[in-house]
């Protein structure tokens, strides 16, 4: 593909973007971080109630955007362990469900492609490796890159945002932040850049889905475009591209 100065940029979500997170994946996870929390927070010998452990998941998630900076703050957890033993799912692959032909969607959009996934780097390689995007990507950025000034700083970080844009030599107006959690996305669109909504996915109450707990799936004024799946992409790319 032809990529020129003025092709976007495409900022793509992982979890509940491009595949369906919530249907396996989530509840598995949340089972892993709830167990995790309650060693955590327990006395080494009995692990905390379920009451504690939701409550500080809760408040962590509401305070940093992730809970693992909340235990990484106040706990001293170290983010590696954390993320491993969160993520360690056996038969990954037989939980994934995704649309077919995203390779060929993905080709269809110009410019270059960029993974921005709050997950770690091993669970997401597994996710792309069976769903065939591994090369779509020019970069394949997770939560352990994410830090600014030796801090982790995962989306919705705006610091993060910037330094990726730097990092990359990209202006604000090229970049198109495709995104299930709106708390990411308005970040991108302060920063100046162009958003897609993927609502295909969400449920209401989900799990790790403290990051968008509206109600009902209107369009909020920082999202451009609300898309059900990926798959709509190509239909708003006139729209996405006259933006600013």
């Amino acid at each position: 593909m032809n990529i020129t100065r003025n092709s976007p940029v495409w900022l793509f979500d992982l979890d509940n973007t491009l595949h369906n997170a919530s249907h396996a994946i989530f509840p598995t996870i949340m089972a892993n971080m709830n167990v995790y929390i309650a060693n955590v927070l327990g006395d080494g010998v009995t692990p905390a109630g379920e009451d504690a452990v939701n409550a500080a998941r809760t408040m962590y998630w509401r305070r940093y955007g992730a809970t693992m900076l909340g235990l990484v703050k106040h706990h001293g957890v170290r983010a590696e362990h954390f993320l491993h033993e969160t993520h360690a799912i056996a038969g990954l692959t037989a939980m994934i469900r995704a649309e077919r032909g995203l390779r060929q969607l993905l080709r269809r959009l110009p410019g270059r492609k960029i993974l921005l996934t709050n997950a770690p780097h091993r669970y997401s390689t597994q996710v792309l490796r069976h769903l065939g995007l591994q090369r779509e990507f020019s970069h394949h950025i997770s939560v352990e890159a994410m830090t600014v000034h030796r801090q982790m700083r995962p989306k919705p970080s705006k610091l993060l945002l910037r330094k990726l844009m730097r990092r990359h030599g990209l202006a604000p107006g090229r970049c198109i932040l495709v995104e299930d959690t709106l708390a990411n996305l308005r970040s991108a669109h302060e920063l100046g850049m162009r958003t897609a909504w993927v609502t295909q996915y969400l449920e209401v109450g989900d799990a790790i889905g403290l990051a968008h707990p509206q109600k009902r799936l209107n369009r909020p004024a920082y999202v451009d475009v609300k898309v059900k799946s990926v798959r709509n992409l190509p239909a708003r790319l006139h729209y996405l591209r006259h933006l600013h």
